[in-house]
């Protein structure tokens, strides 16, 4: 499965946080992997860290490369004068990665169009390369709507399955706005709303964690065969 986001800050490494936290909890073997991670030095804690805090140490968790600048990670790689991550190898570690695990979780940075390499290959590309369903996390408020209907919309234009939408950092005391998102997104996406991950759940201890996710996302990916990198009949996009 692709995680991408419609932007940075939604909240992308929480919900795959717990969505392999509840895998593993299945009993299942689970892999994720960050092509690349920009805005980070390399003595940085960074998102596959927070991934193995809170799912736990059996998950196998993949970097393949960080940059200082927090811009996309093709330019970012330029400025560092080092070379970008590609599509190909990103979709090719996740092949191999999908060899020993029942999950791979494929972790995009920012939004589903943002440059990967010099080539414009995009996160999606890599989920058209490995023939997986995208998971969309989206934020809460005004402008949400747009924003996911333009990454919907991509998707349905490159034919790329899209297994729903989960709003992360869900607010303490959502707005007006926000709370008209529950009922919205799956209006105007055409697209099943699986879940909320309330926002600071990434601070949580995993014992808190944990029941944190299965509230929040459980009851919404029961009904997906989402263990599978590949696309099932449940991950078309409509």
């Amino acid at each position: 499965m692709v995680v991408t986001g419609t932007g940075t800050g939604v909240g992308k490494t929480t919900v795959t946080s717990a969505i392999a936290a509840l895998a593993v909890a299945a009993g299942r073997r689970v892999a994720v992997l960050k092509p690349a991670q920009t805005g980070i030095d390399a003595a940085q804690l960074g998102d596959v860290d927070e991934v193995r805090r809170l799912a736990g140490p059996s998950v196998t968790c993949r970097e393949l490369a960080r940059f200082p600048a927090p811009l996309a990670p093709a330019r970012a790689a330029r400025l560092a004068g080092l070379i970008p991550v590609t599509t190909a190898t990103t979709a090719s570690v996740a092949r191999e990665l999908a060899v020993e695990h029942d999950l791979v979780l494929v972790e995009g940075t920012g939004g589903l169009l943002v440059p990967l390499d010099d080539s414009g290959g995009t996160l999606a590309d890599v989920a058209a390369a490995l023939s997986a369903p995208v998971l969309v996390v989206v934020g809460a408020g005004l402008g949400t709507l747009n924003h996911t209907a333009l990454t919907v919309e991509a998707l349905r234009t490159r034919r790329l399955g899209c297994a729903g939408i989960v709003i992360g950092a869900w607010p303490t005391q959502p707005d007006l706005a926000a709370r008209c998102n529950l009922i919205d997104l799956p209006a105007v996406t055409g697209l099943p709303l699986l879940g909320v991950v309330p926002g600071g759940a990434g601070h949580l201890t995993p014992a808190e964690f944990l029941p944190v996710a299965r509230r929040g996302l459980e009851p919404g990916l029961r009904a997906l065969d989402w263990w599978s990198l590949e696309t099932g009949a449940t991950g078309q996009s409509r």
